[in-house]
């Protein structure tokens, strides 16, 4: 197993972005957007946030709620994002957010959305039972060509890492809902909107740690993954792990930032970096001091030559 160690990217100056980071997607040429959920505890809203790979520097966009993911488009200023209930289309120029689909979790209370992967046929995304205890949090597909929102699992606690796999016709979702310290497998219907039974691919059940984001390596084998760690710790850690086997294949270690939340995968100039999230979500402050990278971005070292970059919707399937 390869074992890397990671470096600070980003050290945010404000708590309130160190709360909860996560969903980091590559933008334009070199850099990334990522968001914060949510900006304290009892602060029900979060913000949009972009990073300039070149100048090291972070702007940040307040939003309207609890984001728990925003995609690049095609435009340079339009996201696609999923806040509180809804998808919502954001301008970070203007300020305007428009609603595009909210219909999520109607029947239920004390949920929001959490993480999502676009394709080209759409968004899969699941939300959380902010209490984290019951199994009422959705999973869902919202179809771009016609924007309709299919209920694929009415039973997950905290859906987080996504991966979709794009083959001929065929489309194969990976998933993570967190308190199951599962990968699971499911053949995706595009047309009737439809999940096959799961398959459980890799099994984590047996850490005392909680796989949270994820991402496919380029040559489709592998997941990175990323690993919430409540407790105490040396270092916060995200592994590859081999689709076909489990086998552990690689490591990467963020120093005294246990709860690591998101990876992704960015070509820069140097190379293929590997960008992780961190939180010091419910940290109490004696942990934090034991722990102060807790809420940073981290980068370390890939082996990947290149790596594909998320499906980005244009003007057209947004409708503007």
């Amino acid at each position: 197993m390869q074992i890397y160690q990671t470096s600070i990217l980003l050290a945010p100056d404000s708590r309130q972005l160190r709360f909860l980071p996560e969903g980091p997607v590559a933008y334009g040429s070199q850099g990334f957007s990522w968001v914060a959920i949510q900006h304290a505890e009892d602060i029900a809203c979060g913000s949009l946030n972009i990073f300039d790979w070149e100048t090291r520097s972070n702007s940040n966009y307040e939003l309207p709620g609890r984001p728990g993911f925003a995609f690049p488009t095609e435009l340079d200023d339009v996201f696609v994002a999923g806040i509180e209930r809804q998808i919502m289309i954001v301008n970070t120029r203007t300020g305007e957010h428009t609603v595009a689909s909210e219909e999520i979790d109607q029947k239920v209370e004390n949920t929001i959305i959490n993480d999502g992967i676009p394709f080209s046929e759409g968004i899969i995304f699941g939300s959380k039972d902010l209490e984290f205890q019951s199994k009422k949090a959705g999973l869902y597909f919202w179809r771009q060509r016609d924007w309709e929102l299919f209920h694929l699992r009415d039973d997950q606690i905290c859906s987080n890492g996504k991966i979709i796999i794009e083959s001929g016709d065929t489309r194969t979702l990976l998933d993570i809902d967190t308190p199951t310290q599962q990968i699971v497998r499911y053949e995706l219907d595009c047309q009737t909107g439809t999940l096959s039974d799961p398959e459980v691919v890799v099994d984590l059940s047996d850490l005392d740690i909680f796989p949270d984001g994820m991402v496919l390596t380029p040559d489709g084998q592998s997941a990175i993954v990323a690993f919430y760690n409540p407790n105490p710790a040396e270092y916060g850690v995200a592994r590859q792990f081999s689709l076909a086997t489990g086998e552990v294949q690689a490591e990467w270690r963020c120093p005294m930032a246990p709860r690591v939340t998101c990876p992704l995968l960015l070509n820069t100039e140097a190379g293929v970096k590997l960008i992780l999230t961190t939180a010091t979500e419910v940290m109490e402050s004696e942990m934090f001091e034991s722990h102060p990278n807790s809420g940073c971005l981290f980068v370390g070292d890939t082996v990947f030559d290149s790596v594909p970059v998320d499906y980005r919707f244009t003007r057209e399937q947004l409708g503007i």
